[in-house]
């Protein structure tokens, strides 16, 4: 690699540290107070809180990479425009496509950071992460299983328990679900079994009967059946239902592109939602250099300039908003009808055209393109 080229790599890359650490922890930080007040009121531990927070960094990471490229692009071009560096490098013969090269090839490198996380850490840690949110689940579930007392585990939720067995049986069940007013229902059971599906913990109440009190306008009736056996879904009661199965964001991307029977079971998803969200990932990465040559070329355009090119700046920031833009619209698109999955390489084309277009419009005369620039 030429001399120059390692000169604005090294200068990018240094930069590219710099705003990468401040931005990750930013973003960080304001995920891991969240879940520090969630965790902590569930009673959980300080060890646990750390893992969590620590299986949310590759994505975090994943969320911020090509942001800190966009700005270490942005702010190291800022520079060498004022340091009269870029004059000098154009003075020496080198046009605005032979400066882009070194830019190029950062947002190519962190573009295959960003595939790395994306195909391979943060699956990884989104499925450690939802088996031990299952775990905590369970165990919240036994906090709740104590004989001899009511226990209030949820809004409109009562559950008394007589006694438990030395080999873990629930002994004289009762439940009241009174969280829908018009539909409230009591289960009583001679004996119960704490069971763990994908779902979360499960009750299966054995010999036993059911009391469901409806309300229609001003009429009530009561329905009462006895049961030999009936699973009761206490995950789904106590975290008020929120989750259902896996997530296809916990899988691996080969996984997606050939979804089996298997997964599309456990996460009740359509094969082609499984292969948009390959191909989401897919594209994801192209952003980064996209960002890297907005900020880079953009700037550019602006020259040499005794008050800077912070007007350039403001520019590229608008550009990086509008790629995002048409990345949100697009993933819109494509989640709503995952046929339209080649909508999602639309932005990064997009914003590769946008780039060529800024470096053809820096390397034409000055006295051609001032009044169709800004400058």
């Amino acid at each position: 690699m030429p001399r120059i080229d390692r000169y604005i790599l090294s200068q990018l890359l240094t930069l590219f540290g710099f705003f990468a650490l401040v931005l990750v922890s930013v973003y960080w930080i304001n995920r891991a107070v969240s879940l520090f007040d969630d965790l902590l009121s569930d009673g959980q531990t300080a060890l646990v809180v750390l893992e969590f927070t620590a299986l949310t960094l590759p994505l975090v990471i994943s969320v911020v990479l090509p942001v800190a490229a966009f700005a270490a692009t942005a702010y190291g071009t800022n520079r060498m425009a004022g340091e009269s560096e870029l004059v000098a490098m154009q003075a020496a013969g080198l046009s605005p496509w032979r400066l882009a090269r070194p830019v190029l090839v950062f947002g190519v490198f962190v573009g295959l950071m960003v595939a790395v996380l994306v195909h391979g850490l943060v699956p990884m840690a989104r499925a450690r992460l939802a088996d031990r949110q299952a775990e905590l689940a369970q165990d919240a579930t036994e906090r709740f299983l104590r004989p001899g007392s009511f226990q209030y585990p949820a809004d409109g939720i009562t559950l008394f328990i007589r006694d438990i067995a030395s080999d873990g049986r629930l002994l004289d069940l009762f439940i009241e679900d009174a969280r829908d007013p018009a539909n409230q229902v009591i289960y009583t059971s001679e004996e119960a079994l704490v069971v763990r599906a994908e779902t979360g913990p499960v009750l299966i109440l054995l010999r036993g009967l059911s009391q469901n009190l409806r309300q229609t306008g001003d009429r009530q009736s009561l329905a009462v059946t006895r049961f030999a056996e009936f699973s009761y879904d206490v995950g789904a009661m106590l975290s008020g239902g929120t989750r259902k199965g896996r997530d296809l964001r916990d899988y691996g991307t080969l996984q997606l592109l050939n979804p089996d029977a298997a997964l599309l079971a456990a996460t009740g998803a359509t094969a082609p939602d499984a292969r948009r969200e390959a191909h989401e990932r897919i594209a994801q990465p192209l952003l980064s250099p996209v960002a890297a040559m907005i900020g880079f070329a953009t700037l550019l355009i602006g020259g040499y300039s005794r008050f800077g090119v912070w007007r350039q700046v403001l520019w590229a920031i608008l550009g990086l908003i509008l790629v995002q833009f048409l990345t949100n619209a697009a993933a819109n698109q494509a989640g709503r009808d995952p046929s339209l999955w080649p909508l999602l390489y639309v932005p990064a084309a997009v914003g590769a055209v946008m780039c060529a277009a800024l470096l053809w419009i820096a390397g034409r005369p000055r006295r051609l393109r001032q009044g169709g620039a800004p400058a």
